[in-house]
Order: C-alpha cells, then structure tokens, then sequence
C-alpha cells in the first residue's frame, strides 16, 4: 500500500509552526491532487494546504493543533480506489442499523414532588446577594429566590434590575448566553505587535486636511477612458501612493527604522496598503512604488486586495514595506490615530470625505474635505520631519495635476 506522509510545508522564512484552522475535508474522504485540504494559520497569514496526492485521507491533527513545520499533519492512501459519482465517502458512510432492541418495560412516572415548605429562609438574602442588593437599592421582598428553601442567590440579586421610577424590579428574561472563541494565531500575533508598538515606540500622532476637489474631477473627467486603456479604475490609492513616495522622498528620515542602536534608511519606497479580508487586516506590500504609474499602482493593489479576500495572499507578499497607508473611511471613520506597522517608524491614516465649508481667497464655498493622520515613532522622527512630511502629502492631495502629474493631466495618468 502506498501511503503519502503529507507534511506542513514552510509559508516562508522564520515562520516555525502554523496553527490547523479548519479542515475542509472529513476523515476517509477522498481527495483530489492539489484540492485544498484544509487552511492553516501562521503569525503573519492564513494559507490553504492542498493535496499532494489524490486518495483516502487520514487526518492526524485536529483543528486548533499546533503544528511545527515538518510535521505529518495527514495520510493519503494513494492505492485506494476513487469512489463512484454516486458513492459516499467513508466519513459519511451511514453505520449499519443494530438490531432492535427489546421493548423496554414502560417506566412509571415518578410522583412529583409535594412543594417545599416555607420556612424561615425562604426570601432571605445570603450575605453576598444582600451587599449586591443594598448596592442596587433593591428590596429583598421584591426579588424571587431560586436558592434552597427559596434562599435568595448572589446570582439572583446580580440578575435583579434596579426599579425605573418607582416601579418594582424585575429580572432579566432575554438571551444572557455567550460564546468563547480561540484567537487565531494571526489575530493573537496582531494582538502582541500591537501592544508591543505602544509600549516599546514613543508613537506620536499629528493630523491635517486635504481637499478632495481636483482628485474627484480628475476621476469624474477621466475614469470611463483610464479603465478603458488600462483595464483598472482610477481609485483613491494611486493619488495617496504617489504623494507618499514623493513625500518620502523629500523626508528620508520618514522611510526608516530602527535596529537596536542603529537607524537604517531606506532608498526605496515599498508601501503596505492595509487591506480588510476575512481573516483580519492584511498589509501587503507595492514594491519600489516610487517608480509606479498611476495604472500600475491601481493594478497591483487590485491584485493584491483580491489575492486578501480571497485567502490566497502569501507571506512574502505581505513581508517588508517601509510606510503604511491604511484607509478608515472606507467603513466611515472620520478621525483615528493609526497604530505603527512594526518595524516601520510611520503610518498615514486616511478618513472619510465630508463636504464641509471651507474658507477658499476669503470666501466661504463647499469642498469635499477629508482629514489625515500620520503617526511616527518620535525616536527617529522628529515633529518638524513628520509635519512636513503630512504638507507635502497634503501639497500634493490638493494640486495632483501640478505636483504629482508635472502640470500635463493626460500624460500623468498615461492617457
């Protein structure tokens, strides 16, 4: 008999164990080459583990294992025979029915029993519900106790409401259950990393607006024949990228990080662009996006957004970035202040746009408006580095045709 050993292979460099999140087949199912088997949890993505081989699979590990890389996590007989269409696999194989058993003699039902008497306890608070219920300001006459001989409970008193205006209290009748989840690995690593930024960075936050305006005639003049020539649409992103990595550029001190006792500089401008996937917030990285066109900035975040949602970003996709640029106000956000993306010394939080009065050569007039966050790491960036870095973003964001196009807008989107 021929059986593979399906090992968990390395989702990439440093990474030592994964986490088995889901099995997406069933102990004695048979298999398929290269179907996806189950989907696995490192500290940096989910992945799917496909089938080396076809045939019958054994699981070895259960969901929620902890797994080193190397392990046999599966057995896949490759000798066994693929059922028929209309076979059902061994897992879902109905078991074949017992006999009857003989008929039970009918059981007498028992008599109730008579109602507990009342007694001095009954109505009574125990020590811990009365301090619960002077608390509340609660009467013990007006709570039913469910403890022996009617004996009012801690839990009773927890349970009992306070009275609105002079009414009588009542208990709580609707649904108080609730569910306990296991963190994934990837939700407990962006757990630790987040706590870790706010203890171990001097993270700093300063904040501007940018008007919208000429962003939104570029797209509304040139969205139909930018799509058309490029096959991608002229978003939001490619604006702010390309103001990023122009600011960066100017502020070099913004593209670094710190190793230990030393601060490394970076002469590229890799940019992680968070982005919401079923997992969790994802950071895959436009790499050299300082040489990128606006066509190209807006196809590669397509693909790689799509690769997020759809669970099949890799590890080395999301590895490095120097900056982030995360976008609140796609769910609404007005103002936040964006927690650094370790070990990058900086991150631009984008918001929601808003028409909002301006004042525009002493007139008041109506502009789509959207606020900016930039937080640094005040050990490398010093406030007059991290507020000209968020002008020039700003510079940019309001004259894109100017700054960011060098004055020809046909030729700056590559039209």
């Amino acid at each position: 008999m021929s059986v593979l050993e399906m090992k968990v292979p390395s989702p990439g460099e440093s990474i030592t164990e994964v986490e088995i999140a889901t099995w997406l087949v069933k102990d004695g199912d048979y298999v398929e080459k290269d179907q996806p088997i189950a989907e696995v949890d490192s500290d940096k993505a989910t992945l799917e583990l496909p089938a080396e081989q076809s045939g019958v699979i054994t699981l070895k590990a259960e969901e929620g294992d902890v797994v080193q890389v190397g392990q046999v996590v599966c057995l896949i007989d490759m000798d066994a025979a693929k059922p028929a269409g209309n076979a059902v696999p061994a897992a879902e194989a109905p078991k074949q029915e017992e006999a009857p058993k003989a008929a039970e003699p009918a059981k007498q039902e028992a008599p109730k029993p008579a109602a507990a008497p009342q007694t001095y306890a009954t109505g009574a608070p125990s020590p811990a519900a009365k301090k619960i219920l002077d608390e509340k300001g609660i009467d013990a006459s007006q709570v039913s106790g469910s403890g022996r001989d009617g004996r009012i409970s801690k839990s009773d008193a927890e349970l009992a409401a306070v009275p609105a205006f002079g009414g009588n209290p009542i208990t709580a009748t609707g649904s108080r259950s609730t569910t306990t989840t296991k963190l994934s690995v990837l939700r407990r690593k962006i757990a630790q990393r987040l706590v870790s930024v706010k203890n171990e960075t001097a993270m700093l936050t300063t904040f501007n607006e940018v008007d919208m305006s000429e962003i939104f005639r570029l797209r509304k003049q040139y969205k139909e024949e930018f799509a058309q020539k490029h096959g991608v649409g002229l978003g939001f992103m490619s604006f702010f990228t390309k103001a990023v990595t122009r600011a960066l550029q100017m502020y070099p001190d913004v593209n670094a990080s710190i190793d230990g006792d030393f601060k490394v500089n970076y002469d590229f401008c890799d940019i992680s662009i968070a982005v919401s996937g079923p997992k969790g917030l994802m950071v895959p990285v436009l790499r050299n996006a300082e040489n990128m066109s606006f066509a190209g900035v807006e196809a590669n975040i397509k693909d790689l957004a799509t690769k997020v949602r759809d669970g099949k970003i890799t590890v080395d996709e999301m590895t490095g970035g120097t900056f982030t640029i995360t976008n609140g106000g796609t769910f609404g956000s007005m103002m936040s202040t964006p927690i650094i993306n370790p070990p990058q010394s900086a991150i631009l939080g984008m918001h929601n746009i808003i028409q909002r009065p301006v004042a525009v050569d002493g007139q008041v007039v109506i502009r789509p408006m959207m606020y900016v966050a930039m937080s640094y790491d005040h050990r490398i960036i010093d406030g007059k580095e991290s507020v000209g870095f968020l002008v020039a973003v700003k510079e940019a964001i309001d004259n894109p045709v100017g700054i960011l196009m060098g004055g020809d807008e046909r030729k700056g989107l590559g039209l």
